[in-house]
């Protein structure tokens, strides 16, 4: 057992050094890494997405087909927002020692093959536990895609690199979104499951061409040498971090990293509010169709695109201030909801309106305080310090799943659109202790 566990730990084990090219190489190399990096990264997390946003936008038909009502199908949405929190932390420490390329792609086989089994069976807790699993095993998603963008990006690219990439976010919820809508309503709700899967597979193969390791893998300087961008107040830590310097020196004495985790708990419930229900919200008070429904989440995710570039770029700007930035942009999300709330029936297009301001607005914080977790943290540690703070982020997703479910359930969806009005108030709050916090280096 133990010889298994060596030889399964040796191949994910990050890629080792290699004798450095020619000087008169590095510049043309360097760029054409970067650029694939980014891509292959862009493209897998996008793909990540495909299969695990693809439950709420045919939650209710499934749920009418198989007697699940909103409490059951908000304790699923709960319990994969918590095991996905979970994963990403404990994905985040595999990850900080591991080669992406290996471990991203292999999660991705992972969550498709949980997506395969999740449309073949008709059980309540059977879909339960797959999809807890799911939300699982999608940890090992961004844990890569941060270690690999810290290797080959430095300090001053990173708002506005991560800002392009978490476009990725943006594309893939958009594309889960209308796919699932799509596909169900003409093959039945289990086709919402199994396409997606077929995707991630293929997905999959190409990401495990496509990914590279550290600079040093491919015979080039580290970034802060090729950049000349080191880091002010650390040392430049080139070594694998052991698992207890990780958790202990990077996570649990960091009094910054908690303030960031404290405030992503609550941006995400404003997040993952109409994500997540949203489609059944407009189909059970507004009257809108499945395809509705399911460009609802299309709406909110595109939103998001140009206003998370924009505001990377920004928070370079203003010294790398990413919580102030994150409390501006909270602001206008509570007249979003507020105004969704009280528009007659009739009127989906105010729907949708709002649902646009709200992904335009509340997708720069999410992305920020990713950032925020790797300006408070070394380069090593970035999928460990990005997991802490999604943990937080997801334990939020997990009580906006299940307490929305409950609320709209047996008390309406009134009582369900104060508590997130409550939950937005309580973001800008946390983000408030978060003003003058700038990156380390």
């Amino acid at each position: 057992m133990a010889n298994v566990f060596t030889t399964i730990s040796a191949w994910f084990a990050p890629a080792p050094a290699i004798r450095r090219v020619p000087a008169q190489e590095i510049k043309q190399l360097y760029s054409l890494m970067r650029w694939r990096i980014l891509a292959a990264t862009f493209f897998g997390y996008a793909v990540f997405y495909i299969v695990r946003n693809n439950l709420a936008p045919v939650s209710k038909e499934m749920g009418a087909a198989l007697h699940y009502d909103k409490t059951m199908i908000g304790t699923i949405l709960a319990s994969t927002a918590l095991a996905y929190g979970v994963g990403k932390l404990v994905m985040g420490s595999f990850s900080d020692r591991s080669n992406p390329k290996k471990f991203m792609s292999f999660a991705l086989l992972l969550t498709a093959a949980c997506n395969f089994i999740f449309s073949g069976i008709e059980n309540y807790y059977g879909h339960l536990l797959l999809w807890s699993i799911n939300g699982f095993v999608q940890g090992g998603g961004w844990a890569p895609c941060g270690r690999s963008m810290g290797h080959w990006f430095s300090i001053r690219e990173r708002g506005l690199v991560f800002a392009f990439w978490n476009i990725s976010h943006n594309v893939g919820g958009a594309i889960a979104g209308v796919l699932a809508a799509y596909v169900a309503a003409r093959l039945g709700w289990q086709s919402a499951f199994y396409i997606p899967g077929i995707l991630a597979v293929i997905s999959a193969v190409i990401l495990y061409l496509g990914l590279i390791d550290t600079p040093q893998s491919e015979g080039l300087p580290p970034i802060e040498e090729h950049k000349n961008d080191y880091p002010e107040n650390r040392e430049l830590h080139e070594a694998e971090l052991s698992v207890r310097d990780l958790y202990i020196n990077h996570i649990i004495r960091n009094k910054c990293l908690w303030l960031f985790a404290l405030a992503n708990f609550f941006v995400y419930i404003a997040r993952y509010a109409m994500l997540s229900w949203g489609p059944t919200y407009l189909k059970e008070v507004k009257g809108a169709s499945l395809e509705a429904g399911g460009w609802s989440t299309a709406v909110i995710e595109l939103a998001g695109v140009p206003s998370t570039l924009l505001v990377g770029w920004l928070s370079d700007r203003v010294s790398g201030r990413r919580g102030m930035v994150s409390l501006l942009c909270m602001i206008p999300i509570i007249a979003a909801f507020g105004i969704m709330w009280k528009t007659p029936v009739g009127h989906i297009n105010i729907d949708m309106a709002c649902m646009a301001v709200i992904g335009f607005f509340v997708y720069p914080p999410v992305m920020l305080l990713g950032v925020a977790a790797l300006d408070q943290s070394s380069k090593k540690a970035v999928g460990t310090a990005a997991g802490f703070v999604g943990l937080f982020g997801y334990l939020g997703n997990m009580a906006q799943a299940q307490g929305i479910g409950y609320l709209s359930q047996h008390y309406g969806w009134d009582y369900a659109f104060i508590s997130i009005l409550a939950c937005v108030c309580c973001a800008i709050a946390c983000l408030a202790f978060t003003w003058n916090i700038r990156p380390k280096a």
